[in-house]
């Protein structure tokens, strides 16, 4: 990326607190999608780590940003996995409760021919409370930005913005899996990163480019192509570089998600937020897995 324009400050590291899930993604490889009622052979299984939480604090924490993350576990070896690989990443997770009624979240993956169809068993994620954000309250309140996503109960959201509010502290989310965002969190938000074909259930029925009007410098559609548009107060602004028909596009939401956030954290113009947003992206597409890919700075840089 041409980073002439850009601001990355050596000296800075910005303190980003992730709230949000993780998991154990299982991945069986398949020659095409079975059908109802098909059986089909895969041509391989593997496991990584994921939870669009644990992609963002991972990429945000490689990025070159301090990162807490807060989230939840079961009492099982999938939620020591995660524990290890927080531990290795350089992320805080003093904050990632245990969940003993609960199992670790998971996600089972079909992927075949370039696209995945993705079922997501929650597990503990669906147990982070209000009084986990409390526990949480002095590292919420000296972070430069916290961040979230749709994988945690709405209730537990919603207490994290008040929380946010009261501290006067900056919160970004990324709306996925797409659902209906209450007013307060739209207004409230720094960026809302979505994707366009949950722009419904998250906005409502009016038109894409109504909703991307109504919110200015603040809404970024994705889609599965690693092209961003936004409305930048007068005219919409679109970037894209396609990823490799072979590319893996598992995490790249969470990915643009992570370098938009570095990059404001850094005091970037928008355009140059989006930009470096996707190339993150870009780069997280040439390996499986959602956190495998995802580069370092320096990596980025170049």
């Amino acid at each position: 990326m041409n980073i002439q324009n850009m601001k990355f400050n050596a000296d800075y590291s910005p303190k980003i607190v992730v709230v949000g899930s993780c998991s154990i993604d299982l991945v069986l490889n398949t020659s095409r999608m079975p059908q109802a009622n098909q059986t089909i052979l895969a041509d391989r299984s593997q496991s990584f780590f994921g939870g669009k939480g644990a992609n963002q604090a991972v990429a945000t924490s490689r990025l070159g940003a301090s990162v807490y993350f807060i989230g939840a576990i079961g009492a099982d070896p999938h939620g020591q996995q995660i524990c290890r690989n927080f531990r290795e990443e350089n992320i805080n997770y003093g904050f990632l409760v245990e969940k003993p009624a609960s199992s670790t979240g998971t996600a089972f993956v079909i992927a075949s021919e370039g696209k995945n169809a993705i079922t997501v068993v929650p597990a503990a994620n669906n147990l982070l409370s209000p009084k986990d954000i409390d526990a949480a309250e002095k590292v919420i309140s000296e972070a430069d930005l916290v961040l979230t996503q749709l994988e945690i109960p709405l209730e537990t959201i919603e207490y994290l913005y008040k929380k946010c509010e009261k501290l006067k502290v900056k919160i970004a989310i990324y709306a996925a899996p797409g659902q209906k965002l209450p007013q307060n969190i739209i207004d409230q938000s720094e960026f809302i990163i979505a994707k366009t074909c949950d722009l419904g259930a998250i906005f409502g029925p009016e038109s894409r480019e109504q909703i991307m009007k109504s919110l200015p410098n603040k809404l970024f559609v994705r889609d599965d192509t690693n092209s961003t548009i936004y409305f930048n107060g007068s005219e919409m602004s679109y970037y894209r570089n396609d990823p490799a028909q072979t590319a893996h596009k598992m995490g790249m939401g969470d990915a643009f998600t992570s370098g938009f956030a570095i990059a404001y954290c850094h005091k970037n113009q928008i355009k140059d937020c989006v930009k470096f947003g996707n190339d993150v992206s870009l780069k997280v597409a040439e390996n499986r897995g959602s956190q495998s890919g995802l580069p370092f700075l320096k990596n980025v840089l170049v």
